[in-house]
């Protein structure tokens, strides 16, 4: 356990599991990075080994602009047979290592990486640590097209799904669609729910997690580091 003052502001949290992430780094590997705030403080971590490194499969636009940025080559997921470790973040994460991602809108690109990786790492801060996934509105990327008949699926099974805006219109993701953020759901069996939403047309991808589960979870605490393994 690495220990850290009690008085550590999130994004100090943050900063401490992403330089706790590059100990999963290894040399000469090409490493899978996520999405999000959590993941930048882990990106400006590797740029100080980025010479260790052969470069990185991204799973968004923004975090491929910071990681050239920074000097790190980004290789296209096609390229790439396999990766050692994907490193991401989590907008809720239970005790099993199911999450629900997507809050930063590249979910289905995260999931894509992280099932070429032989081990996800999750870092987060403890707020993100939950007994079951579904307080947070759990994202889903939608093609246009089918947003109001999925709309009414989730409302069948209790959730109310809206489509998420960015200055008033809907937001576009990486890939071309728009993403439904869906609160009042309680996901017991993160397995059974993910592959059920799947299975609706027009649904890319559902934000949970399941079957691209962590093995490790970084939480960020008052305490410091603390290593959760799954």
């Amino acid at each position: 356990m690495t220990q850290a003052s009690p008085a550590l502001t999130q994004d100090e949290l943050k900063t401490l599991v992403g330089q706790a992430a590059l100990q999963y780094v290894l040399p000469g590997s090409i490493v899978g990075v996520g999405t999000g705030s959590t993941v930048n403080k882990f990106i400006d971590a590797l740029a100080t080994i980025k010479d260790q490194v052969k470069g990185a499969v991204s799973s968004s636009e923004a975090s491929t602009a910071r990681l050239k940025a920074l000097g790190i080559p980004v290789l296209d997921s096609n390229e790439v047979v396999e990766l050692a470790v994907y490193i991401d973040g989590a907008d809720e994460i239970d005790h099993q290592g199911h999450m629900v991602k997507g809050g930063g809108a590249a979910l289905t690109r995260e999931k894509i990486v992280a099932a070429q990786s032989l081990q996800f790492i999750c870092i987060a801060d403890e707020s993100k640590l939950v007994k079951t996934l579904g307080q947070f509105p759990l994202p889903v990327e939608v093609i246009p097209m089918a947003a109001k008949r999925v709309v009414r699926q989730f409302a069948a099974l209790g959730g109310v799904a809206t489509i998420r805006l960015k200055d008033g219109q809907p937001l576009v993701t990486d890939n071309g669609q728009i993403i439904l953020d869906v609160t009042g759901l309680q996901i017991s069996d993160p397995l059974a729910f993910e592959s059920q939403v799947n299975q609706w047309p027009g649904v890319v991808t559902v934000g949970v997690f399941a079957y691209q589960k962590a093995q490790v979870c970084l939480l960020g605490t008052a305490e410091g580091v603390k290593t959760l393994v799954f």
